[in-house]
């Protein structure tokens, strides 16, 4: 288990990290700060926190995950898609500030996490929870995105 857990820490903490070498100027752009933004939009901090804590949760589940789903493919497969979008959504959205193709991407994805809620909360019980700050956090950056790009 601890093997596995290191493992999902160093992939989804990477993704973040290859994520934001990808952003461009991201939040410091001349780009963002004049965009309108949704006003429920978090002080810049709150998105370290929650992108931590979620990648933290993440890789627990995960790790518990491999070893209690029965088709080990399927949520390797699932996680690897995962993975491509989280690390896709940065660059499209600051870098190419395309904030329609960010819309579908990170739609995509909470998409992808809620199905993975869904689909395994018999196999794993209680640890389902741990996605719930995953889903929730994109449930929430979703609207933001669907804010920027309709009101700029």
């Amino acid at each position: 288990m601890i093997k596995r857990l290191i493992l999902f820490l160093v992939l989804n903490f990477g993704a973040l990290t290859i994520g934001g070498l990808f952003t461009g100027e991201g939040v410091p752009s001349e780009w963002y700060q004049n965009m309108n933004k949704a006003p429920w939009t978090p002080p810049g901090w709150v998105f370290g926190t929650a992108w931590s804590t979620i990648m933290i949760c993440f890789s627990f589940y995960m790790a518990y995950a491999i070893d209690r789903i029965d088709s080990k493919k399927f949520i390797i497969t699932l996680f690897s898609i995962q993975w491509v979008l989280n690390i896709s959504w940065n660059p499209v959205f600051f870098y190419y500030q395309n904030t329609l193709l960010g819309l579908f991407i990170i739609s995509s994805l909470t998409i992808l996490v809620g199905y993975m809620l869904f689909t395994f909360m018999r196999e794993l019980s209680l640890k389902t929870l741990l996605l719930l700050p995953y889903v929730m956090w994109l449930m929430i950056a979703t609207s933001l995105n669907g804010y920027a790009w309709l009101y700029n």
